[in-house]
């Protein structure tokens, strides 16, 4: 073959599957590489507020009934282990100032920018179990958990590894900060159940992506079950 002879890429596979359909083939693959939990894992359980998950809102969503019962029994068991439990949150000033440009596309009583701080779209789902005087809350403002708040150095102090994400939207806030989290060299964990999105297209397309590029995507019960059979962390205890 000459110098100049050129193989042209092979083109983007087409498909009429649906992304649920994809996202399953992909987690039935028998040789699909995990990258695995390590030592000790922090729960990241992200915007859990009433404008995503009380259902008043049109903002709401829910993928899986139980989502928030999932998150809650993760987030015992962790915290029994001594391990570190984040909650996050968006809320904006008044005046939307602080929203930038992904906060201040839109102006509509359901826009992100309108999750103002003393609104009760800010507010913590109150079925979530919030132990705030031992857990983490992290104010932020953009998609990511990591962007310009202090998670990165709270999960250095910590030695921590592992990161669990949870929360929503999958195709927003879970994804950016799952691809964060492996970037900063964690091994990310996304439980199926404890994510959610407003369609199932999103839902599925964006798990497809993080299974093959960023994260381990696991059933709830086999994260529950790792965390079973950790030891406290006595450091902590």
């Amino acid at each position: 073959m000459s110098e100049n002879s050129f193989i042209p890429p092979k083109q983007m596979e087409v498909s009429s599957k649906t992304a649920r359909e994809i996202f399953q083939e992909v987690m039935d693959n028998p040789t699909r590489k995990e990258f695995g939990f390590g030592d000790k894992a922090a729960i990241v359980n992200i915007d859990l507020q009433q404008a995503y998950t009380s259902g008043e809102f049109k903002t709401s969503y829910q993928t899986h009934p139980k989502q928030l019962d999932y998150i809650n029994q993760v987030s015992g068991r962790a915290r029994n282990l001594c391990f570190p439990v984040i909650w996050t949150y968006v809320a904006y000033m008044d005046s939307a100032d602080d929203a930038g440009v992904w906060g201040t596309r839109t102006n509509t009583p359901d826009s992100l920018q309108n999750i103002k701080f003393t609104s009760k779209r800010a507010e913590f789902d109150h079925r979530l179990e919030i132990r705030k005087d031992i857990d983490a809350i992290i104010l932020k403002k953009m998609p990511s958990a990591f962007f310009e708040t202090n998670l990165q150095s709270l999960l250095t102090w910590h030695k921590v590894d592992t990161v669990i994400i949870t929360g929503g939207s999958t195709s927003g806030c879970i994804r950016a900060t799952a691809v964060d989290s492996l970037s900063r060299g964690y091994r990310t964990i996304v439980p199926i159940e404890c994510v959610a999105d407003k369609h199932e297209s999103f839902h599925f397309a964006n798990l497809t992506d993080l299974a093959l590029k960023y994260a381990d995507i696991k059933p709830v019960d086999s994260v529950l079950q790792w965390l079973a059979n950790q030891p406290i962390d006595r450091n902590k205890s």
